[in-house]
């Protein structure tokens, strides 16, 4: 019929018209007799033509094709055809027989005769591409003028594009009133005709009413693809596809009393606590049911979610199950917490939970994202998680482990991180194949008013850039929203795209319940607090259409008032606090029963040197076969395969060593961030590109053993926010897995200080929950101006929980219970041997912390900074301290001064020493791991040199870098008995000079103090 209609029947009028008038002149000119000027019937059954039906249909329109261009190419039969058909005349008049397809004058005039009976052309053409236009403005722009706003008083402002849709708009399009009773044949962009092929206006112009102008508003017209925009249509234009069953009915009335009665409990029980309570919004829970109810029957196993703190108790009650005493006594004030960390406020804690859906008859796995205060921060987390199940069962494409992610209205519109994880959605390294975003839109953030909010006129406006559909549903209509959510999961299990579901809804209460909104939007909530309950509304409804009786609904609210009830008095036999409960991300098997670590000791961090030559040897080839690499490519890798033979890596051959190794034992190494495949520094080149044949690519790092844990490398967007915290979800998932952050340089870091405050440095104090990301930060003071040089370990620093006035008590396994007491670890390493150790040792602890290396740019190359095999052998660890190996060391009484430093200094300093001739008396002391701090270390070797002088050296200025932190680490490591000396760049307000010549005399200045 397809084929039919493009030959015959939707031919466009217009079309038509004009090949008959170019088949006339080019006949003219042949001498044909073919003069006549053809219209069409629009209105001819196709029930006339039965041999235009069915799979004749496509040798039909061959046929056509060809007779467009040479009508003497095909039979005189179907020459006749097509030009009575193109003439106007109906398909059952079209054909004619042979005998009758003489060109006589008679013939003609009979041709002639038929066609002068049809309506004029023109005004048929004009009306049936005006019809055409109106169904297109309802698909733009009908959600314009839907109904979604429950209080009527719609912030969203389209006066600058009018919607002129309606019957009273016809004209606009240069239809008249007297045409709403015409028939209209419809295009095939429609689905409004469900079985019929034409309908009079007035139905057209009332069923497009029906599907884009009542409580759904639908925004897809700017999607670019041509079947994504038809399987939308298909959705909500095909009449009577929103109809509920009685039994949806009936479930949905249930789920909104549970989602209403929770609420109303809360506030009997706690009302001058603040809960965040979804009033005005409870369809949400029925809304978020039904994506994981939909979800799992087409085969999902596992949902990742993300929330802000509104109505996360009712999500957490009546969507992930949690028990309803756990909820209940978090609300006692005199409950004890018992478990390790700080714990945090009941609307930002998580939960993981394994059921059975009810609806799929399947067992499905929840988890709710712990999250702080700072709104959407946990977007980009929660799909990183997402992205590392779906990695580990092997789910490419996203059929079993899905994420959705809600909103409030001002944050998604606001905050920007919302837009740096829409543009991962579609990344090959970091897509989830499509997340569900569900908008709770309560048209106000906290006291501000849209207008002064946002510019575009829907907050959801941002997700137009991937393409994502557009749901606004009003949320008084759940039946609506169900029906929304419905088609959101399976666009999702259709085409693993993002869409959203924006739920316009309202706030009954202030921001929170303690909050007086009358003081900024008076009038808004005057009409709230005469707006009846989406609860009483719904059942009046299904009261009234006989779904149920008033008997049954009250019979339903009592049961789960009595629910609520139960559960609260066994909240009151709740004395501790036990914030592992509400784990979103367990370890099963990496821990204890209860929690802790199997061991207290950490094994050797090295390799066998078979190893170690094994994976320097596949870092120095092409393990391809006709692999074109460039030239300065081939140069690294011969030297790379120098350094092999001659025993000793640089940092570059370090790094390799230690993720191949971890590769070669089963653990999965992800390296993520700016230029990370070649290395902002050139000095990687994990990713070779094949000079000759684009995107071509080779991973050495895959070909280091037949059974190894792939290995990822992936340049990332030009993100950091969004994609460290990213890589805080993917690390969050498993323990048993190396995830590691490059920033382009370190100082870029502070673009995702979001992540770093509210996640890493306190995410285990406030949630239990331990995570081993690694950060790679590029520092060091090179001349390179004030932004490319200090990674800012001043702010890692401060945020390290060690106190600085007590001397530990020292034990055998002291420097373990360091690690496992510490929010995290901050190292600065001055060997690839270090380097290597740190990161695996990253695996082999027996519990898992996030790492802050501070790493090097110009030790990349130096030829002082490689490290010999020997160094990274079984039995080798990661050091500390790496206390001085030169003359000093031998005669200690000798020393008059010591210094201790960190990073890239030492070499400058050990260079400039040796040039003085003062290595005998000078000392120099690296601390490699600043956080947790080597008291014990730092302790041997301040007395292993009683008489000298303390200082503390850094290339940093004074107020920045670690001396602020170091200083009264060492000055209670030594009681107080000496003072520690400062040598380095003075206060300053930017990390470092944009002068060159200021930066080598400040360094020279630096090393004259530390020397003299």
């Amino acid at each position: 019929m397809h084929c039919l209609r493009t030959t015959v029947v939707r031919l466009w009028p217009l079309t038509a018209v004009k090949m008959a008038q170019s088949l006339s002149t080019r006949l003219a000119v042949e001498g044909g007799l073919r003069t006549f000027q053809p219209v069409r019937h629009l209105n001819a059954p196709l029930a006339s033509e039965p041999f235009l039906n069915g799979t004749s249909s496509n040798y039909m329109e061959e046929m056509y094709y060809a007779w467009l261009e040479n009508p003497k190419s095909v039979h005189k039969s179907w020459d006749t055809f097509f030009r009575n058909a193109s003439a106007g005349a109906p398909p059952g008049a079209a054909y004619q027989s042979l005998p009758s397809l003489s060109r006589t004058p008679e013939r003609l005039n009979s041709v002639q005769a038929v066609v002068g009976t049809q309506p004029n052309v023109e005004k048929l053409v004009e009306d049936h591409l005006a019809v055409h236009s109106l169904i297109r403005a309802y698909q733009v722009r009908g959600h314009h003028i839907a109904k979604l706003d429950p209080l009527d008083i719609s912030c969203v402002n389209f006066d600058d594009a009018p919607c002129t849709v309606g019957f009273q708009n016809v004209g606009i399009y240069g239809l008249a009133e007297s045409d709403l009773d015409k028939v209209f044949r419809l295009p095939t962009t429609t689905f409004i005709g469900g079985n019929e092929s034409a309908l009079p206006l007035r139905e057209i112009i009332h069923r497009l009413e029906m599907a884009y102008c009542q409580h759904i508003g639908v925004e897809f017209m700017f999607i670019n693809d041509m079947e994504q925009c038809q399987w939308i249509r298909q959705k909500f234009e095909t009449p009577g596809v929103m109809q509920c069953t009685l039994e949806e009915k009936r479930i949905l009335l249930a789920r909104m009393i549970q989602s209403t009665r929770f609420e109303e409990f809360l506030q009997r029980k706690w009302s001058s606590e603040k809960r965040f309570g979804l009033e005005g919004c409870e369809s949400l829970i029925p809304a978020l049911k039904t994506i994981i109810d939909k979800s799992s029957q087409s085969g999902v196993e596992s949902v990742i979610m993300g929330m802000p703190h509104r109505g996360r108790l009712n999500v957490l009650a009546n969507v992930i199950r949690k028990e309803l005493e756990q909820i209940f006594c978090q609300f006692d004030s005199k409950l004890e917490a018992t478990d390790e960390g700080s714990g945090d406020v009941k609307y930002h804690l998580g939960m993981y939970h394994r059921r059975m859906n009810q609806v799929s008859n399947k067992y499905i796995t929840l988890s709710l994202m712990a999250n702080p205060s700072h709104l959407e921060a946990v977007d980009p987390v929660v799909q990183g998680k997402t992205k590392a199940e779906q990695f580990y069962c092997g789910d490419t494409e996203g059929k079993r482990v899905m994420s959705i992610l809600l909103h409030g209205d001002a944050a998604f519109a606001g905050q920007g991180i919302v837009y740096e994880t829409f543009h991962l959605s579609d990344l090959p390294s970091y897509t989830t194949h499509g997340t569900i975003h569900v908008v709770v839109n309560n048209q106000i953030g906290f006291t501000t008013d849209p207008r002064m909010a946002r510019s575009s006129p829907y907050p959801t406006d941002v997700a137009r850039v991937v393409n994502a559909p557009i749901f606004h549903v009003n949320a008084d209509d759940p039946e609506a929203v169900m029906y929304v959510c419905k088609v959101a999961a399976e666009w999702r299990n259709t085409f693993h795209k993002d869409v959203v579901v924006d739920l316009v809804c309202y706030r009954r209460n202030g921001h929170n319940e303690m909050d007086e909104p009358m003081f900024t939007q008076p009038l808004m909530y005057k009409r709230i607090k005469k707006q009846k309950g989406v609860l009483q509304k719904y059942a009046e409804k299904v009261i009234a259409e006989g779904v149920v009786t008033t008997q049954e609904y009250e019979e339903e609210v009592s049961r789960y008032d009595k629910i609520c009830e139960k559960a609260y008095t066994r909240s009151k036999d709740e004395k501790i606090l036990h914030i592992k409960h509400w784990l979103d991300s367990p370890w099963p098997g990496f821990f204890t029963l209860e929690g802790q670590p199997r061991s207290m000791s950490c094994p050797s961090t090295g390799i066998s040197e078979q190893e170690l030559s094994h994976i320097g040897n596949i870092a120095a080839s092409v393990p391809v076969e006709d692999f074109t690499i460039h030239g300065g490519l081939s140069r690294i890798i011969k030297g790379r395969a120098n350094m092999v033979s001659q025993r000793v890596c640089d940092w570059a051959l370090g790094e390799y060593m230690a993720f191949g190794s971890l590769l070669k034992e089963g653990i999965h190494v992800r390296l993520s961030g700016q230029d990370v495949e070649r290395g902002t520094f050139s000095h990687r080149h994990h990713v070779l590109h094949d000079q000759n044949v684009d995107k071509r690519i080779c991973i050495p790092m895959n070909y280091i053993s037949p059974d190894q844990a792939p290995y990822t490398v992936c340049n990332s967007s030009l993100s950091e926010y969004g994609v460290l915290g990213f890589e805080l979800g993917f690390a969050m998932a498993s323990p048993n897995a190396l995830v590691l952050w490059e920033a382009q340089f370190g100082d870029f870091h502070n673009t995702a200080q979001c992540i770093i405050d509210q996640f890493l440095s306190s995410g285990q104090a406030k949630w239990v929950r331990q995570n081993g990301i690694v950060l790679l930060l590029p520092h060091g003071m090179e001349g390179m101006g004030p932004e490319h040089s200090s990674a800012r370990p001043e702010r890692f620093l401060q945020m390290c929980n060690d106190d600085q006035d007590v001397f530990p008590k020292l034990s055998e396994d002291f420097a373990m219970r360091q690690l496992y007491d510490c929010n995290w670890i901050v190292v600065n390493c001055s060997t690839p041997a270090n380097y290597f150790h740190v990161l695996r040792r990253q695996i082999l602890l027996p519990f898992r912390k996030p790492l802050i290396v501070l790493t090097p740019k110009s030790l990349l190359r130096h030829p002082e900074a490689k490290s010999s095999f020997d160094d990274m052998l079984p039995g080798t660890h990661f050091k500390r301290l790496i206390p001085d190996d030169g003359p000093a060391a031998t005669n200690p009484e000798k020393v008059k001064r010591v210094i201790f430093c960190t990073g890239k200094i030492y070499y400058e300093l050990n260079r400039e020493c040796k040039n003085r001739g003062m290595d005998q008396t000078i000392a120099i002391v690296r601390i490699e791991q600043l956080s947790p701090f080597p008291f014990d270390l730092v302790k041997a070797e301040a007395d292993r040199y009683p008489d000298a002088d303390l200082v503390w050296c850094q290339e940093e200025h004074k107020n920045h870098g670690y001396y602020g932190y170091v200083k009264p680490r060492i000055c209670t490591t030594v009681s107080h008995t000496r003072p520690v000396w400062y040598a380095g760049r003075e206060p300053a307000a930017a990390p470092a000079t944009g002068n060159k010549h200021t930066h080598l005399m400040e360094l020279q200045c630096l090393l004259d103090t530390a020397l003299n």
